[in-house]
């Protein structure tokens, strides 16, 4: 028996045929979000990581050698100017420090024997008793013990100040950190790790970069560099966990050069930290706002880059037509600014424009651009 296959073949055939035709007109019925171009205010963030540092960290080393005999501080504690922090073996010290004190007063003592020996020197020599060089070798004498006292006197104060430097003192306001050295700790001027640090954190300095290009932008906007630092306006500070900081911040230093490694300039803004929240050695985001007026805004999702430029799809007769725009370097993550390629009135593709290609036909943009006409 023949089996033909004429009719299945003609079926199958008629099917991919209407598949086709089906898929087409989905393709002509696709609409596309779109968006006529207007001016408009726009207050914009710039993010910038930043190092968090405290006004001042002193490292607190050891100026003589010796062991911990007392801890006096809790590790993580605030401390005051002048509080004694560590306390070094003083015995060796106190000794030389009474060493020099006897040293002194016998310095004294022989001074006070030259000068009752030169005047009486000096009266014999008048009446003609001694000879020129006795009095000459009297008034040696008397010199000498003037030196020998200002020696002593120096070692006096050396070995005071040695006294006192078993006392380890914190030279600023601040909180501790941690410390590594525990009592019975043998330490000297020259251990590689400090005693403890102590930071100054009344006022927090985040310091973070900022692209030359964004720089040069707000140097031809303001005219120069000092009146670019003069109105950058209060800042804020996105902490660590993403909250943010509850008192804002001034920039108050700006480096004067660019680094050639990152091309960056390195800034440096100040909070208040009277609640001692932010600790030196912490990490957020220094929030910088930027108050842009009449100026065109579209989303990111309008456009699409290719090689570091950035473009749109206009619709003109219906029709997606690509065309290159300049941004400003500020944006929000979600906007951007543009400077240049497109006016007031435009009608652009607002998402997917990635997905659009050249030419491709916007069936709604008749309807949208008659219903969106801008009132008179």
């Amino acid at each position: 028996m023949k089996i033909s296959i004429l009719p299945a073949a003609l079926t199958i055939l008629l099917l991919s045929s209407a598949c086709k035709e089906q898929s087409t007109v989905r393709s002509e019925d696709k609409t596309y979000p779109l968006l006529r171009v207007e001016l408009s205010d726009r207050l914009l963030n710039s993010s910038f990581p930043a190092t968090l540092r405290g006004r001042q960290t002193v490292e607190i080393r050891p100026q003589v050698s010796g062991m911990i005999t007392e801890i006096r501080i809790n590790e993580g504690d605030p401390v005051r100017k002048d509080s004694i922090l560590f306390v070094i073996d003083q015995t060796q010290y106190k000794a030389a420090y009474e060493i020099a004190v006897a040293n002194v007063k016998s310095a004294e003592a022989a001074l006070s024997t030259a000068e009752l020996v030169l005047e009486s020197t000096r009266d014999l020599y008048e009446n003609e008793v001694v000879s020129e060089f006795d009095l000459m070798t009297a008034q040696n004498d008397l010199v000498e013990a003037e030196a020998q006292l200002a020696l002593a006197r120096a070692e006096e104060t050396r070995a005071y100040n040695n006294l006192s430097y078993t006392e380890v003192r914190s030279p600023v306001n601040g909180v501790a950190s941690m410390t590594p050295y525990r009592v019975g700790a043998l330490v000297s001027s020259t251990i590689a790790e400090p005693l403890v640090k102590v930071s100054d954190d009344s006022q927090i300095y985040a310091y973070f970069s900022m692209a030359e290009n964004q720089m040069l932008d707000m140097v031809l906007e303001t005219g120069s560099i000092q009146n670019a630092f003069r109105n950058i306006p209060e800042v804020q500070l996105e902490m660590s966990n993403g909250r943010m900081y509850d008192q804002p911040g001034k920039i108050t230093a700006l480096s004067g050069t660019i680094d050639q490694t990152t091309g960056a300039v390195s800034i440096r803004a100040s909070f208040p930290n009277r609640n001692h929240l932010l600790r030196d050695g912490g990490s957020g985001s220094v929030i910088i706002p930027h108050q842009m007026n009449d100026c065109i805004v579209i989303p990111q999702s309008a456009t699409f880059e290719i090689q570091d430029r950035i473009f749109v799809y206009k619709v003109i007769d219906g029709k997606a037509s690509s065309a290159q725009i300049k941004v400003a370097s500020v944006n929000n993550g979600s906007e951007y600014v543009v400077e240049d390629g497109l006016e007031v009135g435009d009608v652009i593709i607002a998402e997917g424009a990635g997905l659009v290609q050249e030419g491709t036909e916007i069936p709604n943009a008749a309807e949208f651009i008659e219903g969106e006409e801008p009132e008179a």
